[in-house]
């Protein structure tokens, strides 16, 4: 029986059916808030720059917690980054001459960029670039937060961190929001989240649950009697 012999060439490194190009990777560091993943981003990009290569740091403009153009970490070191609405515009405003010396590329927040799927596509696959991602895999509600989880498909690598819940000491896998607000993104830190086990954190939302239910029947009563010190003395 005579074997299948493909007529393009993986290998070769001339001719029509040539592919020869080097491709990049895409590792992502994913976790709840004060989990270090700002922390982990920075170790692996210095490290890069350490050993010689070009590097260059992208967060997203919405987060203007610390500093408008540097990432910095909870417990204050910084490194500058490139501060930016999306991800399809760094390769202009870094300069194309710029862009082809680049050769790793480190996002921090990734859950705030939309197209972030599209951008590690392009600069991994077909430019050749290694592509750090670090962001939450949930929002305070456990559910997929951006396109974080969309890029996992692409990765080399996917590495879960965890922090310590607040209220026990133990592993915190979630993000718990101390306050009422419910929209999705809601940029802050310790003032207004806080890391949770999941026994504190099902706990935890019961109790803000409850008291979100408790504030709401307090409207309504005030609603319902505009006057209530009048209406005792009736």
């Amino acid at each position: 029986m005579s074997s299948f012999k493909s007529p393009i060439s993986l290998t070769s490194t001339g001719g029509v059916g040539s592919i020869h190009r080097a491709l990049g990777e895409v590792h992502v560091i994913v976790g709840p808030m004060f989990a270090g993943k700002t922390t982990a981003l920075l170790r692996r990009i210095k490290s890069e720059s350490n050993n010689g290569r070009n590097v260059a740091m992208i967060k997203s403009s919405k987060d203007t917690r610390y500093a408008t153009d540097s990432i910095v970490t909870h417990d204050g070191v910084k490194f500058p980054c490139w501060a930016l609405p999306d991800l399809s515009s760094f390769r202009q405003k870094f300069g194309a001459e710029a862009y082809e010396k680049l050769e790793v590329i480190g996002i921090d927040e990734a859950q705030f960029f939309e197209d972030l799927y599209d951008f590690c596509c392009e600069v991994a696959d077909h430019d050749g670039k290694t592509v750090i991602v670090a962001g939450l895999d949930g929002d305070y509600l456990r559910r997929s937060f951006g396109s974080v989880l969309d890029v996992i498909p692409l990765a080399d690598s996917v590495t879960k961190l965890t922090a310590r819940c607040e209220l026990c000491g133990k592993r915190a896998f979630f993000t718990l929001r101390k306050i009422e607000e419910m929209q999705t993104e809601l940029i802050g830190g310790a003032d207004i989240y806080m890391p949770v086990c999941r026994q504190h954190y099902v706990n935890g939302q019961a109790v803000i649950e409850a008291a979100r239910n408790a504030l709401e029947s307090h409207k309504d009563k005030v609603q319902s009697d505009p006057h209530p010190e009048a209406a005792a003395f009736i």
